[in-house]
């Protein structure tokens, strides 16, 4: 099957892989399953794999990566494209740098190639258990907070900065300061939530989009089987002999976007790469269009209802409407 195919990586004439493998696990999963499933992936043609020091998958991709290059699996780590996220804990000017290094040595690489802010947003305490309370929620100093990220990058910890779960409203925010613009927006993105407005803004700023949950992250707390159960994607799916991920995955990459979808399973990873010889055809792509929206991943579900994050999901969510 080979290699995924590279697509741009907005106006940096970098490129990133069309495909990757998301390595959040709901429920979590022990590092040896997460190992053998990274090293499944490469041997597939992934070389682009997404973590989190949050997810807790740090460690066991980078010792997946250290075995795939000492079995010659691949010949060098500059064929990988790792992207992780400095999350909310760390969020502050003088943390930056310690957390890019501390993800680093877990990984065990010497450079991240895609280095994101997981959320708009800052926790003063660790997450010991949720609902979060409301005063350890800020927000985030987004200009500090970004001189940091640039820090990064220019002292070569990273190849490239980013955000992720940003609004058109923050990145504007973002934009009027930034010395290095961001490279990459990673959100949400689906047959069900499709964020045009989103996808236009950052294709007007040269800012690369790369979708996470494209599948609709079923089987997690998050997720539901709306993509793999929608009659719709199943009617596209039967007429092409493709399976409905492959519909939507197909869908998400035609809009210019990479992807993250998450499986561990040997056979669906190497079925959500079998996407770059076919096409939609615009009826196809205009019943898709007209699916009802609903997001599947919000802040409030994770760190409860407060205010603040009500307002964030507010302004996330206008950026989904035509």
């Amino acid at each position: 099957m080979g290699v995924a195919p590279e697509v741009p990586l907005g106006c940096s004439g970098k490129t990133i892989p069309a495909i990757g493998l998301g390595t959040v696990a709901d429920p979590r999963v022990d590092a040896e399953t997460t190992k053998a499933a990274v090293l499944e992936a490469i041997k597939a043609g992934y070389r682009h794999f997404d973590t989190a020091f949050a997810y807790g998958s740090e460690q066991p991709l980078g010792e997946a990566i250290a075995e795939a290059l000492s079995l010659g699996l691949v010949k060098s780590r500059d064929e990988f494209f790792i992207t992780t996220k400095l999350w909310c804990t760390f969020a502050e000017r003088d943390q930056i740098v310690s957390a890019i290094k501390m993800s680093l040595k877990n990984l065990k690489l010497d450079y991240i190639d895609m280095y994101l802010i997981h959320l708009p947003l800052r926790l003063t305490q660790q997450m010991t258990k949720t609902p979060v309370p409301k005063e350890a929620i800020k927000p985030l100093d987004t200009e500090s907070v970004w001189d940091a990220m640039e820090e990064c990058q220019n002292l070569g910890l990273t190849k490239g900065i980013g955000v992720s779960n940003f609004s058109c409203k923050m990145l504007a925010h973002l934009l009027s300061f930034a010395k290095i613009p961001p490279a990459v927006n990673q959100v949400e993105l689906n047959p069900f939530w499709r964020q045009k407005k989103l996808r236009e803004f950052c294709k007007e700023k040269g800012i690369h989009i790369t979708a996470y949950s494209p599948l609709g992250a079923n089987g997690t707390r998050w997720g539901d089987n709306r993509i793999v159960g929608c009659d719709v994607l199943n009617e596209i799916a039967k007429a092409k002999g493709k399976t409905t991920a492959q519909v939507s995955l197909r869908w998400v990459y035609e809009q210019g976007a990479s992807m993250i979808p998450k499986s561990f399973n040997k056979e669906r990873m190497r079925q959500n790469l079998d996407i770059f010889d076919w096409c939609l055809t615009e009826e196809e792509s205009h019943k898709i269009n007209q699916l009802p929206q609903r997001k599947g991943s919000t802040l409030t579900s994770i760190f409860g209802p407060h205010d603040f994050l009500l307002e964030i999901e507010a302004e996330l969510e206008q950026d989904s409407e035509a």
